[in-house]
């Protein structure tokens, strides 16, 4: 209950920043008070489903936007023996996800949570994907996005839009790997809403979850062979060499 807690408080923070009220101004909106307010987003108080109604209407968002929530899965060391036949980045339901932001000087991680029965018409399966990130006071922050999956032999692709600014819209290409290991390189591309500039980050695509933090910013700094290759094609490239 308590992961939910704090789960449900924060997006109830990030939502009422991106709207850029304040607690007091929250909290005169459904009549409590800011410190009531303040433990509802620490997730210290557990939510009654009338006061989750009422501050999804005042921060103009739908229910479930604060309450979908899915439990963390078991992780389990993927061994070689679940390599025979298909790939298992295809059958995977979650990916974890890492990139190193030059912009803030910084190491982003996240989850990509795939829904298979959940399938379009073009046979896009649901995706959803939540970005970590520490900010320079050690706090932690995620941002939350919705999109979908599509597979191919070699590709992978998601289509991700930001829940908080539907303008920022990213494509996240992945190889499906040839060899037999649990990680896989991919490029991330899009307009970023914090500076509304195009970007793209070289990044890693893995089954299970890393905590080697300075191995991965090593492995996804640009070398200078790298910015050399691509000066000289004038054109961002990741290959599935690695």
């Amino acid at each position: 209950m308590k992961n939910i807690n704090q789960l449900v408080g924060s997006r109830i923070r990030n939502y009422r920043k991106m709207k850029k009220m304040t607690l007091q101004q929250l909290a005169d909106q459904i009549h409590k008070s800011r410190a009531t307010v303040s433990k509802y987003e620490t997730g210290e108080i557990t939510l009654d489903i009338e006061t989750l109604c009422e501050i999804s209407s005042v921060l103009d968002i739908s229910l479930s936007s604060l309450v979908d929530y899915r439990t963390e899965p078991e992780v389990r060391a993927v061994p070689p023996a679940d390599y025979s036949g298909e790939s298992p980045f295809f059958r995977a339901e979650r990916l974890y996800f890492y990139f190193y932001d030059g912009r803030y000087h910084r190491l982003k991680e996240a989850v990509i949570d795939i829904r298979k029965n959940i399938v379009d018409s073009d046979g896009c399966c649901d995706a959803r994907m939540a970005i970590r990130s520490s900010t320079s006071s050690g706090l932690s922050r995620e941002i939350y996005y919705n999109g979908s999956v599509l597979y191919s032999d070699m590709l992978i692709r998601f289509s991700f839009v930001n829940c908080y600014n539907k303008l920022e819209q990213d494509l996240l290409y992945i190889f499906n790997p040839l060899e037999l290991r649990d990680y896989t390189e991919g490029l991330l591309c899009g307009i970023s809403s914090a500076d509304l500039m195009p970007c793209a980050f070289k990044c890693l695509v893995t089954l299970n979850p890393r905590a080697d933090y300075e191995t991965l910013r090593q492995h996804l700094l640009l070398t200078p062979k790298e910015l050399r290759r691509w000066q000289k094609l004038n054109m961002l490239i990741v290959d599935n060499n690695s």
